[in-house]
């Protein structure tokens, strides 16, 4: 890439940040890693993982060709070319944007700014956040659009414990708040990328993300909504999802289950809702769906309760399999796992979980760690599957337990100790 300096800081070193490091490492770029969590930092220099999609021999292949420089300190912005923001951009508890990351991140970077730089947002946002938030606070520090500096966003499209997609074969796409923006921001891409999307501005590449998002929260609402339904029809809805999608075209399979979690389909559609309601818009579909989604751990709790004997949760032993919102990943962020046992334990039930990946979690103030797959945790009063990973026995978790709660469909239903969602 002749004419461009090929160094850049990544700020951010988590789920998104770090396969973005692996990328640019690969394509001949020094990389500075930037992160204000300082454990990180100590486990990247001693070349230890603490993502489930990498081992620590990975990690250590970064330092190989030494281009990659991870630390706390946002001084070294001084020395790249291209700066790109990719931290968490969650929701406050009333289901508002929580940008305090991005503005922290952002303040960070604006004392070490120099001319010519290229800022690239990839954190999940509402349309509008390059321009109404990034933009403002550089030029207040003086530099012009343009002239000064280059702004673009592009959206991470990373799925955690997914193989099938390396992350330079799905298409990046791009949105300058130029044209020389954008030629910029695909330039750097395109270094690294099969293939580059480039779209008219940050606000098109911002929105993109939120409809990738939404449209899954509604499809995979829609079909916990049909539980209640099916489960009066006496019907398992996952035999008819499937055998709905033997149909060649018109239909994409989305699945139920215990409730959507992770840092994107659960969060990112909120935020196309609070951006509609400034201009006094109701997206309906989309509470309507995040409503059902957080009404499933409820659902899943009064399936326990109408099946374990006796009908009450107090002192009755429940084993959880899964903490992680997903197979095979070491994440538990909006895992609806975390308020599943909150509800049980609120309930008086005595809970236990097992997670390959995830040796503790905290519920209630109390620090639970994951108990081994012993014939004695698996004799629990009721064995709840959450998480569908792969490595599980599944053979021997339905063999020892006393009765199962399958909420991902992957024991037999027929097994007369199977209840299914």
């Amino acid at each position: 890439m002749p004419g461009i300096n090929k160094k850049a800081a990544i700020i951010g070193l988590g789920y998104v940040g770090i396969p973005l490091v692996e990328l640019f490492i690969k394509g001949g770029w020094e990389v500075y890693g930037i992160d204000v969590d300082a454990t990180k930092i100590e486990n990247l220099l001693n070349h230890k993982s603490y993502l489930s999609d990498y081992k620590d021999e990975e990690v250590e292949a970064f330092f190989s060709a030494e281009l990659f420089y991870p630390g706390t300190s946002f001084e070294v912005i001084k020395s790249v070319n291209t700066v790109i923001i990719c931290v968490p951009t969650p929701l406050t508890p009333d289901h508002q944007p929580d940008l305090s990351h991005l503005k922290s991140a952002l303040a960070g970077c604006l004392p070490y700014l120099q001319k010519d730089q290229l800022m690239i947002l990839e954190s999940s946002t509402y349309p509008g956040t390059t321009e109404e938030v990034i933009c403002p606070e550089i030029e207040a520090c003086g530099f012009t659009l343009g002239k000064d500096y280059y702004a673009a966003y592009s959206p991470e499209r990373i799925d955690p414990g997914n193989n099938l997609y390396k992350l330079h074969q799905i298409p990046k796409i791009v949105g300058g708040m130029t044209k020389e923006c954008t030629v910029r921001a695909y330039e750097v891409y395109g270094s690294i990328f099969d293939s580059v999307v480039p779209v008219s501005s940050p606000k098109a590449a911002e929105m993109c993300k939120l409809i990738e998002n939404s449209q899954r929260l509604i499809n995979i609402s829609f079909m916990n909504e049909l539980l209640h339904l099916c489960e009066k029809l006496d019907l398992n809805l996952w035999e008819v999802i499937e055998a709905a999608g033997t149909k060649p075209f018109g239909f994409t399979p989305y699945f139920p289950g215990p409730g959507i979690g992770g840092h994107c389909i659960p969060v990112d559609p909120m935020y196309l809702v609070w951006k509609s309601e400034q201009y006094h818009l109701n997206l309906s579909l989309i509470k309507e769906a995040f409503k059902i989604n957080e009404a499933m751990p409820h659902y899943v709790i009064s399936k326990i309760e109408r099946h374990i004997s006796g009908g009450s949760l107090k002192g009755k032993s429940i084993l959880v399999i899964g903490a992680a919102y997903k197979m095979n990943i070491n994440d538990a962020r909006e895992s609806s796992a975390l308020k599943i046992i909150k509800f049980l334990m609120d309930r008086g039930a005595v809970v236990q979980y097992h997670d390959p990946y995830i040796p503790r979690i905290k519920v209630n103030d109390h620090i639970l760690h994951t108990v081994d797959l012993t014939e004695d945790n698996l004799a629990a009063d009721l064995t709840l599957i959450h998480t569908n990973h792969s490595s599980l026995d599944y053979k021997k978790i339905v063999e020892y337990s006393k009765l199962v709660l399958d909420t991902r469909n992957v024991v037999d239903s027929k097994d007369h100790k199977v209840i299914t969602l």
